[in-house]
Protein backbone atom coordinates (compact mmCIF):
# COMPACT_ATOMS: atom_id res chain seq x y z
CA UNK A 1 0.00 0.00 0.00
CA UNK A 2 0.79 3.27 -0.61
CA UNK A 3 2.31 5.35 2.48
CA UNK A 4 -1.18 7.72 1.80
CA UNK A 5 -3.10 4.72 2.18
CA UNK A 6 -1.67 3.72 5.01
CA UNK A 7 -2.35 6.93 6.99
CA UNK A 8 -5.76 6.82 6.44
CA UNK A 9 -6.58 5.45 10.04
CA UNK A 10 -9.57 3.78 11.72
CA UNK A 11 -11.31 5.53 14.02
CA UNK A 12 -14.16 3.57 14.69
CA UNK A 13 -16.51 6.24 13.64
CA UNK A 14 -19.90 4.24 12.25
CA UNK A 15 -20.60 7.53 10.37
CA UNK A 16 -17.21 7.77 8.82
CA UNK A 17 -17.76 8.93 5.18
CA UNK A 18 -15.33 8.12 2.42
CA UNK A 19 -14.05 11.87 1.23
CA UNK A 20 -10.81 10.70 -0.74
CA UNK A 21 -9.56 8.44 -3.25
CA UNK A 22 -6.95 7.83 -0.64
CA UNK A 23 -9.42 6.52 1.73
CA UNK A 24 -11.52 4.55 -1.11
CA UNK A 25 -8.33 2.83 -1.37
CA UNK A 26 -7.87 1.65 2.35
CA UNK A 27 -11.70 0.64 2.56
CA UNK A 28 -11.12 -1.14 0.11
CA UNK A 29 -7.90 -3.07 1.02
CA UNK A 30 -10.33 -3.11 4.83
CA UNK A 31 -12.93 -5.24 2.67
CA UNK A 32 -10.03 -7.83 1.37
CA UNK A 33 -9.49 -8.24 4.93
CA UNK A 34 -12.83 -8.64 5.72
CA UNK A 35 -13.75 -11.00 3.53
CA UNK A 36 -10.24 -12.99 4.54
CA UNK A 37 -11.16 -13.18 7.95
CA UNK A 38 -14.34 -14.75 7.44
CA UNK A 39 -12.38 -17.91 5.62
CA UNK A 40 -10.69 -20.02 8.52
CA UNK A 41 -13.94 -19.72 10.50
CA UNK A 42 -15.85 -21.47 7.91
CA UNK A 43 -12.72 -23.92 6.81
CA UNK A 44 -13.33 -25.19 10.40
CA UNK A 45 -16.47 -25.35 10.70
CA UNK A 46 -16.65 -27.68 7.23
CA UNK A 47 -13.84 -29.83 7.22
CA UNK A 48 -14.65 -30.59 11.07
CA UNK A 49 -18.14 -32.13 9.38
CA UNK A 50 -18.45 -35.77 8.70
CA UNK A 51 -19.35 -35.48 5.08
CA UNK A 52 -20.86 -38.91 4.62
CA UNK A 53 -23.04 -38.26 7.18
CA UNK A 54 -24.02 -34.64 6.70
CA UNK A 55 -23.85 -33.87 3.10
CA UNK A 56 -26.39 -31.40 3.46
CA UNK A 57 -24.46 -29.11 5.74
CA UNK A 58 -21.30 -29.78 4.40
CA UNK A 59 -22.91 -28.47 0.93
CA UNK A 60 -23.97 -25.26 2.52
CA UNK A 61 -20.63 -24.53 4.19
CA UNK A 62 -18.62 -24.91 1.52
CA UNK A 63 -20.89 -23.26 -0.91
CA UNK A 64 -20.80 -20.31 1.73
CA UNK A 65 -16.62 -20.38 1.77
CA UNK A 66 -16.45 -20.69 -2.02
CA UNK A 67 -18.53 -17.74 -2.66
CA UNK A 68 -16.67 -15.62 0.17
CA UNK A 69 -13.62 -16.45 -2.05
CA UNK A 70 -15.08 -15.12 -4.85
CA UNK A 71 -16.24 -11.91 -2.42
CA UNK A 72 -12.38 -11.49 -1.83
CA UNK A 73 -11.48 -11.70 -5.62
CA UNK A 74 -14.26 -9.08 -6.22
CA UNK A 75 -13.02 -6.68 -3.72
CA UNK A 76 -9.21 -6.74 -5.53
CA UNK A 77 -10.45 -6.13 -8.37
CA UNK A 78 -12.28 -2.86 -6.74
CA UNK A 79 -9.11 -2.11 -4.78
CA UNK A 80 -7.12 -2.43 -8.35
CA UNK A 81 -9.64 -0.47 -10.63
CA UNK A 82 -9.28 2.39 -8.36
CA UNK A 83 -5.28 1.91 -8.52
CA UNK A 84 -4.77 0.31 -4.88
CA UNK A 85 -2.76 -2.35 -4.03
CA UNK A 86 -4.08 -5.45 -2.54
CA UNK A 87 -2.20 -6.81 0.30
CA UNK A 88 -3.15 -10.86 2.04
CA UNK A 89 0.72 -12.01 2.58
CA UNK A 90 1.22 -9.53 5.98
CA UNK A 91 0.94 -10.13 9.35
CA UNK A 92 -2.37 -7.97 10.40
CA UNK A 93 -4.28 -10.49 8.29
CA UNK A 94 -3.88 -13.13 10.97
CA UNK A 95 -3.99 -11.51 14.33
CA UNK A 96 -5.24 -14.69 15.88
CA UNK A 97 -8.75 -16.31 17.06
CA UNK A 98 -10.82 -15.26 18.67
CA UNK A 99 -11.00 -11.91 16.97
CA UNK A 100 -13.64 -9.31 15.57
CA UNK A 101 -14.12 -8.67 12.45
CA UNK A 102 -11.60 -5.66 10.48
CA UNK A 103 -13.31 -2.64 11.61
CA UNK A 104 -16.44 -3.80 12.44
CA UNK A 105 -18.30 -3.43 15.63
CA UNK A 106 -15.91 -4.77 18.26
CA UNK A 107 -18.21 -6.20 20.58
CA UNK A 108 -18.04 -8.98 17.86
CA UNK A 109 -15.93 -12.15 17.83
CA UNK A 110 -14.73 -14.97 15.60
CA UNK A 111 -13.92 -17.63 16.83
CA UNK A 112 -12.30 -20.98 15.54
CA UNK A 113 -14.98 -23.75 16.23
CA UNK A 114 -16.33 -27.01 14.84
CA UNK A 115 -19.48 -26.69 13.21
CA UNK A 116 -22.42 -26.42 15.53
CA UNK A 117 -24.72 -24.80 17.37
CA UNK A 118 -22.16 -21.98 18.48
CA UNK A 119 -20.38 -21.90 14.78
CA UNK A 120 -23.77 -21.04 13.60
CA UNK A 121 -25.11 -18.63 15.59
CA UNK A 122 -21.79 -17.38 15.04
CA UNK A 123 -22.17 -17.06 10.69
CA UNK A 124 -26.29 -15.46 11.14
CA UNK A 125 -23.88 -12.53 12.77
CA UNK A 126 -21.20 -12.23 10.44
CA UNK A 127 -23.60 -12.68 7.31
CA UNK A 128 -26.47 -10.66 9.24
CA UNK A 129 -28.84 -8.39 7.00
CA UNK A 130 -29.36 -4.92 7.11
CA UNK A 131 -32.05 -3.13 8.71
CA UNK A 132 -34.12 -1.88 6.10
CA UNK A 133 -32.84 1.80 5.59
CA UNK A 134 -29.48 1.13 7.92
CA UNK A 135 -27.55 4.04 7.62
CA UNK A 136 -24.04 3.35 5.61
CA UNK A 137 -21.00 2.41 8.32
CA UNK A 138 -17.53 3.44 7.11
CA UNK A 139 -15.97 2.04 10.30
CA UNK A 140 -17.24 0.32 13.43
CA UNK A 141 -19.93 -1.25 11.02
CA UNK A 142 -22.61 -3.24 12.69
CA UNK A 143 -23.45 -4.89 9.33
CA UNK A 144 -21.16 -5.84 6.49
CA UNK A 145 -24.40 -4.53 4.32
CA UNK A 146 -23.31 -0.92 6.43
CA UNK A 147 -19.99 -1.55 5.29
CA UNK A 148 -20.26 -2.08 1.78
CA UNK A 149 -23.03 0.71 1.27
CA UNK A 150 -20.20 3.18 2.58
CA UNK A 151 -18.13 2.35 0.09
CA UNK A 152 -21.03 2.45 -2.61
CA UNK A 153 -21.98 5.82 -0.92
CA UNK A 154 -17.94 6.95 -1.40
CA UNK A 155 -17.41 5.67 -4.82
CA UNK A 156 -20.43 7.68 -6.25
CA UNK A 157 -19.45 10.37 -4.58
CA UNK A 158 -15.93 10.89 -5.79
CA UNK A 159 -17.26 9.96 -9.34
CA UNK A 160 -19.32 12.45 -9.19
CA UNK A 161 -16.90 15.56 -7.86
CA UNK A 162 -14.52 14.22 -9.37
CA UNK A 163 -15.28 12.08 -12.66
CA UNK A 164 -14.78 8.43 -13.18
CA UNK A 165 -11.37 8.79 -14.85
CA UNK A 166 -9.86 9.96 -12.02
CA UNK A 167 -11.28 7.61 -9.37
CA UNK A 168 -10.80 4.32 -11.95
CA UNK A 169 -7.15 4.75 -12.69
CA UNK A 170 -5.96 1.02 -12.12
CA UNK A 171 -4.47 -0.99 -15.00
CA UNK A 172 -7.12 -3.30 -16.63
CA UNK A 173 -4.56 -6.29 -17.09
CA UNK A 174 -4.46 -6.03 -12.94
CA UNK A 175 -8.04 -6.96 -12.86
CA UNK A 176 -9.18 -11.39 -12.02
CA UNK A 177 -12.07 -11.41 -15.33
CA UNK A 178 -14.82 -14.34 -16.18
CA UNK A 179 -12.13 -16.37 -18.19
CA UNK A 180 -10.98 -17.94 -14.93
CA UNK A 181 -12.66 -20.74 -13.61
CA UNK A 182 -14.69 -20.15 -11.02
CA UNK A 183 -17.10 -23.21 -9.52
CA UNK A 184 -19.49 -21.66 -7.49
CA UNK A 185 -22.78 -19.75 -7.59
CA UNK A 186 -22.02 -16.17 -8.67
CA UNK A 187 -19.79 -14.47 -11.07
CA UNK A 188 -16.75 -12.71 -11.24
CA UNK A 189 -16.55 -8.85 -12.67
CA UNK A 190 -13.81 -7.21 -13.77
CA UNK A 191 -14.24 -3.39 -12.71
CA UNK A 192 -13.21 -1.04 -14.92
CA UNK A 193 -15.93 1.95 -14.33
CA UNK A 194 -19.01 3.25 -11.66
CA UNK A 195 -21.24 1.07 -13.49
CA UNK A 196 -19.32 -2.54 -12.91
CA UNK A 197 -17.89 -1.67 -9.44
CA UNK A 198 -21.53 -0.76 -8.42
CA UNK A 199 -21.97 -4.37 -9.96
CA UNK A 200 -19.44 -6.29 -8.09
CA UNK A 201 -20.75 -4.63 -4.65
CA UNK A 202 -24.12 -5.78 -5.48
CA UNK A 203 -22.75 -9.43 -6.21
CA UNK A 204 -20.65 -9.35 -2.50
CA UNK A 205 -24.11 -8.07 -0.76
CA UNK A 206 -26.93 -10.01 -2.73
CA UNK A 207 -25.01 -13.11 -1.75
CA UNK A 208 -24.57 -12.76 1.79
CA UNK A 209 -28.14 -10.84 2.56
CA UNK A 210 -29.99 -11.42 -0.37
CA UNK A 211 -31.55 -9.04 -2.79
CA UNK A 212 -32.33 -5.64 -2.28
CA UNK A 213 -31.83 -6.75 1.52
CA UNK A 214 -35.43 -7.98 1.49
CA UNK A 215 -35.71 -10.53 -0.16
CA UNK A 216 -34.10 -14.38 1.02
CA UNK A 217 -33.11 -15.13 -2.68
CA UNK A 218 -29.94 -14.25 -4.08
CA UNK A 219 -30.41 -14.07 -7.78
CA UNK A 220 -28.16 -16.79 -7.77
CA UNK A 221 -28.62 -20.85 -8.75
CA UNK A 222 -27.11 -22.97 -5.87
CA UNK A 223 -23.74 -24.32 -6.09
CA UNK A 224 -24.38 -28.19 -5.94
CA UNK A 225 -27.77 -28.27 -7.79
CA UNK A 226 -27.89 -24.98 -10.81
CA UNK A 227 -31.65 -26.25 -11.17
CA UNK A 228 -32.60 -24.66 -7.95
CA UNK A 229 -32.58 -20.86 -7.29
CA UNK A 230 -30.13 -20.24 -4.16
CA UNK A 231 -30.84 -18.42 -1.06
CA UNK A 232 -28.13 -15.70 0.69
CA UNK A 233 -25.73 -17.19 3.12
CA UNK A 234 -27.70 -16.11 6.01
CA UNK A 235 -30.90 -17.96 4.79
CA UNK A 236 -28.65 -21.06 4.66
CA UNK A 237 -27.34 -20.43 8.11
CA UNK A 238 -31.14 -20.13 8.84
CA UNK A 239 -32.13 -23.79 6.91
CA UNK A 240 -29.23 -25.58 9.14
CA UNK A 241 -30.48 -23.96 12.12
CA UNK A 242 -34.10 -24.47 11.91
CA UNK A 243 -33.90 -27.87 10.19
CA UNK A 244 -36.29 -26.80 6.66
CA UNK A 245 -35.08 -25.00 3.28
CA UNK A 246 -36.68 -22.20 1.68
CA UNK A 247 -39.38 -22.39 -1.38
CA UNK A 248 -40.64 -19.88 -3.42
CA UNK A 249 -43.04 -17.45 -1.92
CA UNK A 250 -40.90 -17.88 1.70
CA UNK A 251 -39.31 -14.54 3.07
CA UNK A 252 -37.46 -13.33 5.95
CA UNK A 253 -40.50 -13.23 8.03
CA UNK A 254 -42.03 -16.28 6.91
CA UNK A 255 -39.35 -18.29 7.35
CA UNK A 256 -38.46 -21.69 5.89
CA UNK A 257 -41.91 -23.53 4.71
CA UNK A 258 -39.87 -26.26 2.29
CA UNK A 259 -38.86 -29.83 2.73
CA UNK A 260 -36.57 -31.04 6.12
CA UNK A 261 -33.04 -30.52 6.26
CA UNK A 262 -31.14 -33.25 8.09
CA UNK A 263 -28.06 -32.42 10.10
CA UNK A 264 -26.20 -34.80 12.23
CA UNK A 265 -25.22 -33.20 15.03
CA UNK A 266 -23.29 -35.73 16.21
CA UNK A 267 -21.05 -36.13 13.00
CA UNK A 268 -18.69 -33.62 14.04
CA UNK A 269 -15.39 -34.02 15.13
CA UNK A 270 -14.82 -32.60 18.31
CA UNK A 271 -11.79 -29.65 17.34
CA UNK A 272 -10.80 -27.83 20.65
CA UNK A 273 -11.82 -24.00 19.73
CA UNK A 274 -9.41 -21.71 19.15
CA UNK A 275 -6.46 -23.96 19.01
CA UNK A 276 -3.02 -22.28 19.47
CA UNK A 277 0.74 -23.06 18.82
CA UNK A 278 1.63 -22.34 22.21
CA UNK A 279 -0.93 -24.98 23.60
CA UNK A 280 0.54 -27.83 21.06
CA UNK A 281 3.89 -26.58 22.72
CA UNK A 282 2.94 -26.75 26.23
CA UNK A 283 1.70 -30.15 25.01
CA UNK A 284 4.53 -31.04 23.72
CA UNK A 285 6.78 -30.55 26.05
CA UNK A 286 6.45 -34.08 27.68
CA UNK A 287 4.64 -35.93 24.66
CA UNK A 288 5.19 -37.43 21.25
CA UNK A 289 1.48 -36.48 20.58
CA UNK A 290 1.83 -32.76 21.46
CA UNK A 291 5.03 -32.37 19.41
CA UNK A 292 3.30 -34.33 16.20
CA UNK A 293 0.15 -31.95 16.61
CA UNK A 294 2.40 -28.87 17.01
CA UNK A 295 4.60 -29.92 13.98
CA UNK A 296 1.20 -30.07 11.74
CA UNK A 297 -0.33 -27.10 13.07
CA UNK A 298 3.12 -25.18 12.29
CA UNK A 299 3.19 -26.91 8.51
CA UNK A 300 -0.29 -26.25 7.62
CA UNK A 301 0.34 -22.51 8.72
CA UNK A 302 3.15 -22.10 6.47
CA UNK A 303 0.95 -23.52 4.19
CA UNK A 304 -1.89 -21.20 4.56
CA UNK A 305 0.75 -18.24 4.34
CA UNK A 306 2.06 -19.63 1.15
CA UNK A 307 -1.28 -19.66 -0.29
CA UNK A 308 -1.85 -15.90 1.07
CA UNK A 309 1.03 -15.04 -0.85
CA UNK A 310 -0.40 -16.49 -4.02
CA UNK A 311 -3.28 -14.49 -3.72
CA UNK A 312 -1.41 -11.48 -3.22
CA UNK A 313 0.75 -12.28 -6.00
CA UNK A 314 -2.41 -13.43 -8.54
CA UNK A 315 -4.18 -9.89 -7.61
CA UNK A 316 -1.35 -7.77 -8.18
CA UNK A 317 -0.72 -8.52 -11.90
CA UNK A 318 -0.07 -12.50 -12.37
CA UNK A 319 -3.60 -13.86 -12.74
CA UNK A 320 -2.35 -17.15 -13.58
CA UNK A 321 -1.18 -17.66 -9.93
CA UNK A 322 -4.72 -18.61 -9.00
CA UNK A 323 -4.47 -21.79 -10.77
CA UNK A 324 -1.42 -22.75 -7.94
CA UNK A 325 -3.67 -20.95 -5.57
CA UNK A 326 -6.44 -23.20 -6.16
CA UNK A 327 -4.43 -26.15 -6.25
CA UNK A 328 -2.76 -25.29 -2.64
CA UNK A 329 -6.15 -24.93 -1.40
CA UNK A 330 -6.81 -28.99 -1.78
CA UNK A 331 -3.55 -29.20 0.16
CA UNK A 332 -5.03 -27.52 3.07
CA UNK A 333 -7.82 -29.32 3.03
CA UNK A 334 -6.12 -32.88 3.79
CA UNK A 335 -3.70 -31.02 6.20
CA UNK A 336 -6.89 -29.90 8.19
CA UNK A 337 -8.44 -33.41 7.76
CA UNK A 338 -5.18 -35.20 9.54
CA UNK A 339 -5.31 -32.44 12.16
CA UNK A 340 -8.98 -32.80 12.82
CA UNK A 341 -7.76 -37.16 13.39
CA UNK A 342 -5.27 -35.78 16.17
CA UNK A 343 -6.67 -36.45 19.74
CA UNK A 344 -5.95 -34.77 22.47
CA UNK A 345 -6.27 -37.14 25.26
CA UNK A 346 -9.07 -34.64 26.50
CA UNK A 347 -12.06 -35.36 24.24
CA UNK A 348 -10.90 -32.82 21.96
CA UNK A 349 -8.92 -33.12 18.67
CA UNK A 350 -6.65 -30.82 17.18
CA UNK A 351 -7.05 -28.26 14.84
CA UNK A 352 -5.58 -25.29 12.28
CA UNK A 353 -3.96 -22.37 14.04
CA UNK A 354 -3.79 -19.87 11.26
CA UNK A 355 -1.19 -18.11 12.49
CA UNK A 356 1.28 -16.07 10.70
CA UNK A 357 4.57 -17.27 9.29
CA UNK A 358 7.54 -15.29 8.29
CA UNK A 359 8.40 -15.74 4.25
CA UNK A 360 11.61 -16.51 5.35
CA UNK A 361 10.57 -19.25 7.57
CA UNK A 362 8.21 -21.10 5.28
CA UNK A 363 9.36 -24.33 3.52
Amino acid sequence: MTTSIQNVQANNDPNHRIDSVDDLRAHLQWAIELEHSTLPPYLCALYSLDAARNPEAVEVVQSVFVEEMLHLTLAANLLNAVGGKPVLDAPHLLPGYPRTLPHGDQSFRMELLPFGAPALEMFLEIERPSARGAAPQGDGYETIGQFYQAIEDGLRGLCSDLGEAVVFTGDPQRQITAAYPYGGSGRIVAVHDLASALEALEEIVEQGEGAAQRDVWDGDRQMFHSDRDEVAHYYRFQELKLGRHYQPGDTPQSGPTGHAVHVDWDAVHPMRPNPTIAESQAAGADSQAGTDVRDAQQAFNAAYCTLLSMLEQAFNGEPSMLGRATGAMFGLKSQVQALLQMPLGDGFTAGPTFEYVQADDRP
